[in-house]
């Protein structure tokens, strides 16, 4: 399996942007504890979909995208001081429910073994 130059800065950005959350530097309230799981770029590097997980609820998880999404801007300006890449991606934040739906088997197993 190779490892194209797309995965190697969606890691990087990954990793900047988590590091951006966990120092407090987005101020939205809305944004809360939000953890960074993937970030899959475009092969032209131009668009990352940023993928995200959140404990709480619907509401809670709405609330953190709305958050995220206003603080892109914000975002992309930090992104631009500290990567060396000709143009910065446009961003966009979803929620990952993966790791919901494994909880969710887990369950359904526990359910199923008694």
């Amino acid at each position: 399996m190779s490892y194209s130059r797309a995965d190697r800065v969606g890691d990087l950005i990954r990793k900047e942007i988590a590091d951006i959350l966990l120092h407090g530097d987005v101020r939205d309230p809305r944004v809360g504890f939000v953890t960074i799981t993937t970030v899959k770029m475009s092969k032209d590097l131009k668009h990352a979909k940023v993928y995200f997980s959140i404990i709480g609820s619907r509401e809670e998880m709405e609330e953190s995208v709305k958050g995220l999404m206003s603080a892109s801007g914000y975002i992309r300006r930090r992104l631009a001081k500290t990567l060396d890449l000709k143009t910065i991606p446009s961003i966009r934040f979803l929620f990952d429910d993966s790791i919901e739906y494994s909880s969710h088997i887990a369950d359904v197993i526990k359910e199923i073994n008694g």
